[in-house]
């Protein structure tokens, strides 16, 4: 697990490339706000998180838990979760407008860069689940 990188992943990269091809400019990693948001976008006061299915428990087959240990995976994937559901709360209270991109949702570059530009004009209202593959 010491070569899971939690910045500069392929989805985030994508995800990036696809906002600035659209024209928009952000900030990366902003310590400042909760949950680091992986992009954001000070002028709409909107953050996007880029979410791996896997570690962020996401109901899509890239998302399943492994069979073994799951006295450990579930666990962690239950807190992973509990975590984002706090942090993109936190946001949302101190007026940020929310996005989470799921890793299995990232396909062709301008479907991607049309629904982050929908989310930024005020489009749309991010409030698309996942399965819960916890139970």
């Amino acid at each position: 697990m010491s070569r899971v990188r939690g910045k500069d992943t392929g989805p985030e990269l994508a995800v990036r490339r696809a906002a600035h091809a659209a024209g928009f400019r952000f900030r990366l990693h902003r310590r400042d706000l909760p949950g680091t948001p992986d992009l954001v976008f000070p002028r709409f006061k909107a953050a996007i998180f880029v979410h791996g299915c896997f570690w962020h428990g996401h109901g899509c087959k890239k998302g399943r838990l492994p069979k073994s240990r799951e006295d450990y995976w579930v666990p962690k994937i239950a807190a992973n979760r509990a975590r984002d559901a706090v942090k993109q709360a936190q946001l949302e209270r101190a007026g940020w407008r929310v996005l989470t991109i799921w890793q299995c949702e990232i396909g062709a570059p301008d479907a991607l860069a049309a629904r982050i530009a929908g989310f930024l004009k005020g489009d749309f209202c991010d409030r698309q689940g996942g399965g819960d593959p916890l139970g």
